[in-house]
């Protein structure tokens, strides 16, 4: 079955949650190379946080599917006055590196626009990411010049590096 992008639904859940911790921590992320286990040890994502995403109307969650397997999402936030975040996006490690990626952001960037009027999306990276904030430098985004703290309380305290990118 070729490849489709779409809304995830509450029946994808079970199956998506251990994509997204694959991709972002633990060894398995090891195998590709946007993972953020060197750097945390958490959970990146709960069950009851993709159920909310799911049930707010300000949200998108959209996944990609191929042979009735989930290989990745990305998350789409209205946050109103034209503007939209971009998170959650994650790819299968040993799937990364194939263009899934910037098929999930075009997604992303489209349903923006459509479902929320959006003109400028925006997203955060840990600054000590280098090589994924020139991946998404390379897809359009511009660092904003804006750091913010990691959401989460750490030790030794992470960066958020804010990129932008206008949406025509």
């Amino acid at each position: 079955m070729p490849l489709t992008l779409r809304p995830a639904t509450p029946a994808d859940l079970p199956a998506l949650h251990p994509v997204i911790e694959r991709a972002y921590r633990g060894d398995s992320a090891r195998q590709g190379w946007t993972h953020e286990a060197d750097l945390l040890d958490d959970t990146r994502t709960d069950a009851g946080a993709l159920v909310a995403i799911l049930a707010d109307p300000a949200e998108r969650l959209l996944i990609a599917v191929e042979d009735n397997a989930i290989l990745g999402c990305v998350q789409v936030s209205d946050r109103g006055g034209g503007r939209a975040y971009l998170g959650l996006l994650c790819i299968e490690p040993m799937r990364q590196a194939g263009g899934l990626g910037r098929q999930l952001i075009a997604a992303a960037e489209e349903t923006a626009r459509t479902a929320f009027g959006a003109t400028m999306i925006e997203m955060t990276v840990i600054d000590r990411r280098v090589e994924l904030i020139a991946y998404y430098e390379r897809r359009g985004y511009v660092r904003t010049g804006e750091t913010r703290d990691f959401p989460v309380p750490v030790d030794p305290p992470l960066y958020m590096t804010v990129l932008a990118k206008p949406l025509r």
